[in-house]
């Protein structure tokens, strides 16, 4: 029969998963994403209601139909149809801030991916999910940490 398979709440939790649909402030914004059938959308206020895969997303759109993505670390302009991109924003030892994107989430770290004069460049780093208030900046968690956008 085998032990039951513990299903872990973080990731969920970190997202702001509830029961309640109506209570969506403080949800991880998908940057943006490519709905099959359809054109590119970002900033657009979509988030992700859960996850459906170990690289699959459940994502609530403004018009309140929701559907399932396939996360890619690539930027918006790079998505196919049924992908989606979710931007992280890195802090330097010198305190400048890098955009990557996630390539996965994993124990309450992202792995990103970014690119810098042509070159590659994948990582990981423990994460927190900013406020709208202050968006696009980690500096104040420190070097190598990620801020995740939320709406």
């Amino acid at each position: 029969m085998g032990r039951p398979i513990k299903k872990s709440k973080m990731f969920n939790d970190r997202i702001g998963n509830n029961d309640d649909s109506s209570v969506y402030a403080g949800r991880l914004e998908c940057t943006a994403y490519y709905p099959v059938g359809g054109s590119l959308q970002q900033n657009d206020d979509s988030y992700i209601m859960r996850q459906r895969g170990s690289n699959k997303f459940l994502v609530h759109h403004p018009d309140s139909t929701e559907a399932t993505y396939v996360l890619k670390a690539v930027a918006p302009g790079s998505l196919q149809e049924g992908e989606m991109c979710v931007k992280a924003v890195i802090t330097n030892d010198d305190s400048t801030n890098v955009i990557a994107y996630v390539s996965r989430f994993y124990n309450r770290t992202v792995h990103h991916v970014h690119t810098v004069a042509g070159q590659t460049i994948t990582g990981s780093s423990k994460y927190a999910l900013g406020t709208e208030a202050n968006e696009d900046s980690s500096a104040l968690q420190g070097s190598g940490f990620a801020t995740l956008d939320v709406i």
